[in-house]
């Protein structure tokens, strides 16, 4: 739902062109980059996709959360979408979970935890995610003793709130299907003017 007026002073119309200005500088950014050259932080999604064509990189992220977060350009696109709904905080997280996983330093380890819990989990954090009472303290025990596993239960609760509530809504967005159409409708028009010719008949 769009928050009051009051609390925040852009309109959902204002919303709805913020986001579609967000997305077309996401993904034009991310077309004229190279592979080596960092667009931003979500960088690091392009590594667990396996290699596609932007036109099936952009239709795929309506087949499945999975393929969307596997999108370099999926990911800063929802990054952008939900910015508009004032709740980025729960890709961050979810981001910096990931990343906080493959720490191998136990020493690194425990002070990337008490970092991310200061800033995601704890009460009145500056990026609190919304879970509940149970899971917090939960989170707050594993961190006597942290793992890499030490959020698992938290990032997965975070995760399918996204799944269940902002990704629908994000497929559903006016600039998600005009990006999404005019794909399709390149992506077809590069077919056809790509096949061969068929033979004339006299």
């Amino acid at each position: 739902m769009c928050r009051t007026l009051a609390t925040f002073p852009n309109s959902c119309l204002e919303r709805a062109k913020e986001f579609k200005t967000r997305l077309g500088i996401f993904l034009h950014k991310s077309e004229l980059s190279s592979d080596t050259g960092g667009v931003n932080k979500f960088e690091w999604a392009s590594k667990h996709s396996k290699e596609r064509s932007f036109s099936e990189d952009v239709l795929g992220w309506r087949e499945s959360f999975d393929l969307l977060l596997s999108s370099k350009n999926g990911v800063a696109a929802f990054h952008a979408f939900l910015k508009t709904e004032f709740s980025e905080e729960n890709l961050e997280f979810w981001l910096a979970c990931e990343e906080f996983k493959k720490i191998r330093s136990a020493t690194k380890l425990a002070t990337r935890a008490h970092r991310i819990f200061d800033e995601y989990i704890c009460s009145e954090a500056p990026k609190e995610v919304n879970i509940d009472h149970e899971t917090r303290e939960l989170t707050r025990i594993n961190l006597q003793a942290p793992t890499a596993s030490c959020f698992a239960v938290a990032q997965g609760k975070t995760r399918t709130l996204m799944e269940k509530d902002s990704y629908p809504r994000f497929l559903k967005s006016p600039a998600y299907r005009d990006l999404a159409a005019q794909t399709s409708a390149a992506s077809s028009t590069s077919v056809s003017s790509s096949s061969p010719a068929e033979p004339s008949h006299t």
